[in-house]
């Protein structure tokens, strides 16, 4: 073919191709446009979807309004001196002992105080509070201000004040500060027994150095109370409002605000592997606080009714060993007094777990702790207890806090030198653990009791075993001594033999529950399932 009639019949497919374009445009079969294709309108949010954004908005922003003025920055000083100097070495020393990480978990329940890197020239730091009445108390946390030299109060507007501790009370990590003056903006306290898990609520203070911060959340949960608080004694009380709101470090001490712009709580402390927010807060209820802060201004002190024991949550063994149905109640694990415990005056024992106060039924020791709370001092409450497998009653009559040596424990832990010296170990393989006779050293350094230094040491916990699950310790993170058996069979553990005849005759899914003393921090009760 020559190079015409190519070039003919090239031209006459370019015009078939045109006309075959204007022909379907005819009958709307393609579109011509730019290359960005069409262009479209977003469909608009529903108006009523709209207004109730606008309105949450709306009342947050009213909450702050209303509660910003009253929320104030704590400065805290504390001056060295030698002895404080030498206090502060032992207790680097005895951090050095803990185990990896928990260090800097510890360090967001102990307070925001932040210690200078050089020298030794004393320790400063910061937290929140918030004005609740007019002529200048303010409550924070314990934690903020013990200890400390001096304490400066920052409002909103700038102005600066001196402060005076009131009082503190360290079982409940609540503290009554004050400025002189007259006419200062006061918040409106609320009622956290009407506040409900899944409400929103407000966190306030002055978290890392940052002036005045607001986070939302929801309060995530209610009656916490195995929280690993340092410090803790007989007389703790553990009863934590749970937020998602933020909560960091120089947030202790703010308020915890509901929608209505009332404070239901004090912020308090955060679950961290890091000390710095990982989705959970703990507040301390302002209902409890509002008592601990009246006794604090009218007496000093705070005039508390007590049962006279110290409690633990009750695990699934703990209930089985029991012959409880359910789950519940709180597990009584030592007196507050040898000799004065009311608890121990009505016949209550150690291992008995309190299932009811008052008639009403107790799920977890907050709860018991609650219905204590609404006693005054010398009233008489019921308590229904189930002491494996024995449901029985006691009329308690409730003691005061003041009126009732605590429970002393040792300020360190012993040295491993002391407490490893070498003697014979048994390992009891149902249980996952070996134990010793307690070392001369550890008793002498710890100054443990007759009846503590007779037991038997833990000396080594198999992993992934139930005695490594419920927390049982060995050295240098913790020195636990077998006291008693108290399920099946109660018995002193004095001997390898007592020990034998404890673990002897148990099978697979047996629980055999014993009391034991862990050096610097007091009793426990563990209950332990054979595998």
């Amino acid at each position: 073919m020559s190079i015409y009639p190519r070039a003919r019949f090239g031209a006459a497919v370019a015009v078939a191709f045109f006309c075959g374009l204007v022909f379907a445009s005819g009958f709307d079969l393609t579109k011509f446009g730019w290359a960005q294709g069409r262009v479209t309108t977003a469909p608009q949010i529903p108006a009523p979807a709209v207004a109730s954004l606008a309105e949450t908005q709306n009342a947050f922003e009213a909450v702050v309004d209303h509660v910003k003025p009253a929320v104030v920055t704590i400065h805290v000083t504390k001056y060295a001196t030698p002895a404080t100097q030498q206090r502060r070495g032992r207790g680097r020393q005895s951090q050095g002992q803990m185990p990896p990480g928990m260090e800097e978990f510890l360090k967001q329940f102990g307070g925001d105080v932040q210690v200078p890197d050089q020298g030794d020239q004393g320790r400063e730091g910061a937290g929140s509070g918030f004005i609740v009445t007019k002529d200048g108390y303010i409550l924070t946390n314990n934690h903020v201000v013990a200890g400390m030299d001096r304490v400066q109060v920052t409002l909103v507007d700038k102005r600066t004040f001196t402060a005076k501790v009131v009082g503190r009370d360290s079982t409940t990590d609540v503290a009554v500060i004050k400025i002189d003056g007259d006419n200062f903006p006061a918040v409106s306290l609320g009622d956290d027994a009407n506040a409900r898990v899944g409400q929103w609520v407000l966190a306030l203070g002055n978290p890392l150095d940052l002036d005045f911060t607001v986070t939302a959340g929801i309060i995530s949960a209610k009656g916490r109370s195995n929280l690993p608080l340092p410090g803790r004694n007989a007389y703790s009380i553990t009863d934590f409002i749970q937020t998602d709101a933020a909560i960091n470090p120089g947030n202790s001490g703010g308020p915890l605000v509901n929608i209505r712009g009332e404070v239901i709580g004090i912020n308090s402390a955060i679950a961290s592997g890091t000390g710095y927010y990982a989705g959970y807060g703990f507040a301390i209820p302002i209902g409890l606080a509002r008592q601990v802060m009246n006794d604090l201004i009218k007496y000093g002190t705070v005039k508390r009714a007590i049962v006279g024991v110290s409690l633990q949550e009750v695990t699934p063994e703990d209930a089985q060993a029991a012959g409880l149905k359910q789950i519940m109640g709180a597990k009584v694990v030592e007196y507050s007094d040898s000799t004065n415990s009311p608890a121990k005056k009505a016949g209550v024992e150690i291992g008995d777990i309190i299932i009811a106060a008052d008639g009403k039924p107790v799920d977890q020791v907050s709860t018991l702790q609650r219905i204590i709370r609404g006693h005054s001092i010398g009233e008489t409450v019921r308590l229904e207890v189930q002491r494996f497998g024995q449901t029985k009653q006691f009329n308690v009559k409730l003691g005061e806090v003041s009126a009732v040596a605590p429970v002393t424990v040792a300020d360190n832990g012993p040295s491993e030198a002391n407490a490893e010296e070498s003697l014979p170990t048994k390992a009891f393989d149902k249980l996952g653990l070996s134990v010793s006779a307690v070392p001369a050293g550890l008793a002498a350094e710890a100054k443990l009791p007759a009846t503590v230094r007779n037991g038997l040491l833990v000396t080594n916990v198999a992993a992934r075993s139930d005695a490594h699950d419920k927390g049982i310790s060995t050295a240098p993170y913790g020195y636990d001594i077998i006291q008693q058996e108290l399920y099946p069979v109660r018995r002193d553990i004095k001997s390898m033999a007592d020990m034998d005849q404890a673990v002897s005759g148990l099978k697979s899914g047996d629980v055999l529950t014993l009391r034991i003393y862990s050096v610097g921090l007091g009793n426990k009760v563990v209950s332990l399932r054979i595998p």
